[in-house]
């Protein structure tokens, strides 16, 4: 940055990290105000993690005022917390482009910046990636620096951190975790851990209690002179410090995650010890936007929104999401059969799941940023004789691929797995598409795959998945659905069985979930430039494949023509592929190009990939002019 914004005067004099260490405590509290008004600003624009970025303000310049990044190396679990950490590295400028096509990362991208030591999207890495940044230093033999990561206590539900923790305590690992707590995931965190926190955080009697019992047992003669270890004894009853203590930490806080002078003094403490740190810094997420400390679940994830009063800008109705038709017939369901239960892993208004908590709460669990448990846990209840349906991103179904595999599919078990978000999904780019789920999924034997072409059809999938002993993936995109009526009475599909929804000739357009829509909408297209109308089939399933009806297909058409929105490599297509090998049959395979697919809007996103009705017939009358007689993917 050149040039000053007198919107951010002390702000957009910043263009690294070292310029924050010439501030004082006053320019720095000023300097606080302004990154707040900046975040504010461009995200009820651009939409994006708005609480948990207004939460970690202080913390954020308490790093950078301490550390000298690049050189320190400071890691932010997940990156959606770190808006602040990109306006003080020097992205102020191109701060209003966040989340847009080709402009800033609503994470932390390496290629952006070299503060950005990690790009990540998915919580719980952090402290996996500072061990070994602090190894490696160790065996280079030269400590260049300090590895400091930042870890939400929401992160904290997921396994991956206690591993992380269990061998840097083992390994004496010098780095230092800032444990940001704010009682907060997406929604309020679960978990006993949590309950403790929470004990540590609000209760003033247990604080006092604590304190009345330490100096009652000093009094006790003989007592005292047990010194620290009965010190250490009250506070491992009290405080969650003990827990890391044990894993071969040390212990700092709880500190005021606002304070900016006190953060600064404990990571100055922290990094000094040489040894693993972990400091417990109580935040409040949403800090200093009314909007956001009110409902802190609506601004974790905000869309667009009038800054003054926080409220969403209004859209102009239309088609329910797929998700919240999920819910609601996934609560039909549950009310016909007492045995439908329902799981997720901390996304429980994000995938539907919060209509059926407000009916059955016991019959629905949130287990926390910890999807391989969720996929295990809901084998436990099938295995006892209920009816689970875990519903999850397809991007963080991607943490459970084993579980599936050893505990679910190798068993047999009835689970239903929903998947929600299948496909691009938009401005959370690259770690967050749902575009490699039925490749990791097909290849397990005896997993049910299916993918609706409308909304009518996922509650008929839903009502069929739940009929079936054996596991089941049901895969659906984000956003609104096309607008077909939701059936009343949902209908039970036969098994691996596609549908023909228009007869025709020359060319069968077959496709599998949002395909089938584009295969639709293609079909006159394809018709206006050849004068022939083609065949649109809707594949339903992917595993078991209808076999017999590609085949007749094949020996019907010159041409057929397979549309997903999933990578080309191990996809729908793919499978088309296997099983028409050896025959003279002509296919042509669309779906997403072998890349890493960035962020921006769905409709750009699936333009550039070349997955739009009129793309589709652009290619297929290129395939038909060319004579294709044998296999061809594209």
């Amino acid at each position: 940055m050149t040039h000053s914004d007198p919107a951010y005067p002390l702000l957009s004099g910043i263009t690294e990290p070292a310029d924050v260490h010439a501030l004082g405590d006053e320019q720095l509290e000023l300097l606080a105000g302004e990154m707040r008004r900046a975040i504010v600003d461009t995200v009820s624009k651009t939409g994006g993690h708005l609480g948990a970025s207004l939460g970690t303000i202080e913390l954020t310049i308490a790093l950078h005022a301490e550390l000298e990044s690049p050189r320190d190396k400071l890691i932010w679990d997940v990156g959606h917390q770190a808006y602040g950490h990109k306006l003080l590295t020097g992205r102020l400028a191109e701060f209003e482009t966040l989340r847009q096509h080709r402009g800033l990362s609503g994470f932390l991208r390496r290629a952006e910046s070299e503060h950005d030591v990690i790009g990540a999207g998915h919580a719980s890495t952090s402290i996996s990636y500072a061990t070994g940044l602090a190894e490696a230093q160790r065996l280079s033999g030269a400590r260049t620096g300090h590895v400091v990561c930042v870890i939400g206590d929401g992160a904290l539900t997921g396994g991956m951190a206690y591993e992380g923790l269990n061998h840097a305590g083992a390994l004496g690992s010098p780095i230092t975790v800032v444990l940001n707590d704010n009682g907060m995931s997406i929604s309020k965190n679960v978990g006993a851990l949590s309950t403790m926190f929470q004990r540590v955080r609000y209760d003033k009697t247990l604080s006092k209690v604590r304190g009345e019992l330490e100096r009652g047992l000093a009094r006790i003669p003989g007592v005292s002179d047990l010194g620290g270890a009965m010190k250490d004894a009250t506070k491992a009853f009290f405080s969650p410090g003990h827990l890391f203590e044990a894993l071969g930490f040390a212990y700092i806080g709880p500190v005021d995650g606002h304070d900016v002078g006190a953060m600064r003094g404990a990571l100055r403490l922290a990094v000094r010890m040489g040894r693993p740190v972990l400091i417990h810094a109580k935040t409040v997420k949403g800090k200093g936007y009314a909007p956001a400390e009110a409902d802190t679940e609506a601004m974790h994830g905000a869309t667009p929104f009038e800054p003054e009063s926080g409220k969403a800008e209004s859209s102009s109705g239309g088609p329910p999401t797929y998700t919240s038709v999920f819910g609601r017939a996934l609560l039909r369901e549950a009310e016909q059969n007492s045995e439908v239960v329902g799981i997720t892993a901390a996304m429980l208004k994000g995938t539907g799941l919060d209509q059926l908590m407000e009916r059955y709460p016991e019959r629905t669990y949130d287990v926390g940023i910890a999807e391989q448990h969720a996929v295990v846990f809901a084998g436990g209840l099938a295995i006892a004789g209920k009816r689970p349906v875990c519903a999850i991103y397809s991007t963080f179904l991607q943490r459970a691929f084993d579980p599936i595999i050893h505990d679910i599919a190798i068993q047999q078990l009835p689970v239903v797995l929903a998947i929600d978000r299948g496909g691009l999904v938009g401005a959370d780019g690259a770690t967050h598409h749902g575009v490699f789920d039925l490749a990791y999924l097909r290849p397990i034997p005896g997993l049910t795959l299916m993918a609706p072409k409308d909304e009518a059809e996922l509650v008929d999938m839903l009502h069929t998945a739940l009929r079936i002993d054996a596991p089941v993936a049901l895969r659906y995109p984000r956003g609104a659905g096309r607008g077909t009526p939701v059936p009343e009475t949902p209908t039970k599909l036969q098994i691996g069985r596609g549908e023909i929804l228009e007869s025709g000739n020359v060319v069968a357009l077959v496709g599998y979930g949002y395909g089938a829509a584009l295969a639709l909408d293609a079909a006159p297209m394809i018709e206006a430039v050849t004068g022939e109308r083609p065949t649109v089939v809707n594949a339903r399933f992917c595993k078991p494949l209808d076999a017999a009806l590609m085949h007749d297909l094949a020996r019907e058409h010159d041409l057929i023509v397979t549309i997903e929105d999933h990578m080309l490599q191990g996809g729908f297509g793919s499978a088309v592929l296997e099983e028409l090998a050896g025959t003279r049959a002509g296919v042509l395979c669309i779906g997403l190009p072998d890349c890493f697919i960035e962020q921006g809007g769905r409709g750009a996103l699936l333009e550039e990939a070349g997955l739009t009705a009129e793309q589709v017939a652009t290619m297929t009358v290129a395939a038909l002019t060319q004579g294709a007689d044998a296999v061809i993917s594209a």
